[in-house]
């Protein structure tokens, strides 16, 4: 080999050791970036762990809460406010009974035809519409107004169905989504407004009251025969379905539950008393706290960030309006800490930009290469050509964040349940059958209706809370325990409980709740 030869030789290996330098170089960038990815992920798995010994000291906190609410105001962070529904409807309600839903910026109006036990439930018609923007700050004499208007407007296109007539005296029951402090079945003072609401002048009225009047100055003879949020409106449809449920939940964009609370609880509390078995508590669950949750920085950097800091805890881990956006700041921070998504895409850093439904999409896309997951995030992120294994650890995200909110809502039921002595384990009846002839150790059917998107749509999100139960009562115990999914509770509930106490039914016996 000649001189020039052997030159070019050496220049091809030192050329090829380069190459290959630079490529082993770079094959050990992308392993670190990559590892800091599992990093987050391994980091985000030990944060959300919910453990069966964990999730029932949840249960406990969530007990000793409730109890600290019933006994004073203020006492505990749920608000354990008494709803005074010492009855529900059982099925023997007959007439025409309406309803009006105000639990956001959408507003319903419906009319259920009853018959009794033989028909139950004979037809029942709903319209809705938006509330128009300038009413959301607007005085609560024009919001009441506009109530009132598309309610007569609803009642005159109606009328040769059902033969009714606007001068006929009807019952209304109204479910008001906000935070109110009852005074009465059928009257409450506005605490404070949400959902984007702010009409100052209703704060601190009677919520019942005010609409009565605007019903009366429109002409129409009605009379709001209950008040109630839309937990409550579930546990109503709830009961009329099948007389053993004794709670609800409401676990879609928000969250909340209600439970019959024993009459001797009550009185022993707040020295109330009531003419039958029990009455109907609204937790305002979301803003349950322990510090045995498992709160993480993304929770912690929500929560700075939303309008309602160091408030709402429970209900920015477990519901439809925060899951997406906890994924959000996962993905957002593995993207800062490595190369997955190429540079940062800019609407990875907006808030909310992720809804939970989007996410569940992620989730549940079964297909072997994950192609829902490549399209959420390019219509959504603006992100293309994301490889296979980081679509993979964008639904693992998904999961862990999705099967940690379930988990908590299992713990949350299962509170209620060993609150009321219905999980087995003692309490204040045993959560046992002590009829005459009945073994004692025999365990007492319970149901929980549940109204809410995350559970009735969201696959995964009930198998998880299925799955948490059982595991948290034992199987024993939750083979007795069944968690009903009701269908439009807080609009249909309204009326039936409207029918439960409307004039014509006073003389019928109360419901025994308990």
């Amino acid at each position: 080999m000649g001189k020039v030869g052997f030159c070019l030789a050496v220049s091809c290996a030192v050329a090829s050791c380069a190459i290959a330098a630079i490529l082993v170089s770079r094959r050990v960038k992308s392993r670190r970036k990559w590892n800091r990815v599992v990093g987050v992920l391994k980091e985000l798995e030990e944060g959300c762990s919910t453990p069966v010994g964990r999730l029932r000291q949840i249960v406990d906190a969530m007990v000793v809460e409730m109890h600290a609410g019933l006994a004073s105001e203020g006492g505990s962070k749920l608000k354990m406010l008494l709803t005074f529904i010492d009855k529900l409807p059982d099925g023997n309600e007959e007439g025409t009974y309406y309803a009006l839903d105000l639990g956001g910026t959408n507003f319903r109006v419906l009319r259920v035809q009853l018959g009794g036990k033989e028909s139950k439930i004979m037809g029942h018609k709903v319209e809705s519409q938006p509330i128009p923007q300038h009413l959301m700050t607007s005085t609560s004499e024009d919001l009441f107004d506009f109530i009132a208007s598309t309610l007569k407007e609803f009642v005159e296109r109606e009328g040769d169905d059902y033969t009714v007539q606007l001068d006929r005296r009807r019952e209304l029951g109204f479910t008001f989504s906000f935070p109110v402090k009852q005074l009465s079945v059928s009257s409450g003072v506005l605490i404070k407004w949400t959902k984007g609401f702010s009409i100052e002048d209703l704060v601190g009225k009677d919520v019942a009251e005010c609409l009565q009047q605007a019903l009366t100055k429109k002409g129409l003879h009605m009379r709001v025969a209950v008040l109630v949020n839309d937990t409550v409106g579930t546990l109503a449809v709830g009961h009329y379905d099948d007389d053993d449920t004794v709670a609800a939940v409401i676990i879609g964009t928000g969250t909340n539950a209600c439970y019959v609370e024993q009459t001797d609880a009550i009185i022993k509390c707040q020295g109330l008393l009531t003419n039958s078995g029990g009455m109907v508590v609204n937790m305002e669950w979301g803003n349950f706290w322990s510090s045995h949750l498992p709160r993480t920085s993304y929770d912690m950097d929500l929560d700075a960030d939303s309008p309602n800091p160091n408030d709402q805890a429970f209900e920015k881990m477990i519901s439809g309006m925060y899951l997406g956006d906890i994924v959000r700041r996962v993905i957002l921070r593995m993207a800062q800490e490595s190369d997955i998504l190429g540079d940062v895409p800019p609407r990875l850093t907006v808030p909310f930009i992720l809804s939970t439904p989007l996410m569940a999409a992620m989730h549940e896309d079964e297909s072997s290469d994950l192609t829902e997951v490549s399209r959420i995030l390019k219509d959504t992120f603006e992100i293309d050509d994301v490889p296979l294994k980081g679509r993979k650890v964008i639904v693992r995200v998904c999961d862990v964040v999705t099967r940690r909110a379930a988990r908590l809502v299992a713990a949350g039921i299962v509170g209620i349940l060993k609150k009321i002595g219905r999980d087995g384990s003692g309490g204040v009846t045993g959560g046992r059958s002590k009829s005459i002839g009945e073994p004692s150790n025999k365990v007492r059917r319970t149901v929980v209706a549940i109204e809410g998107s995350l559970y009735s749509s969201y696959n995964m999100f009930r198998e998880y809370l299925n799955e948490a139960v059982a595991e948290i009562l034992g199987e024993e115990v939750a083979q007795h325990v069944v968690l009903k999914v009701t269908e439009d509770g807080p609009g249909i509930g309204a009326a039936l409980l409207a029918a439960a106490y409307s004039s014509s039914n006073v003389a019928s016996d109360n419901v025994t709740l308990l």
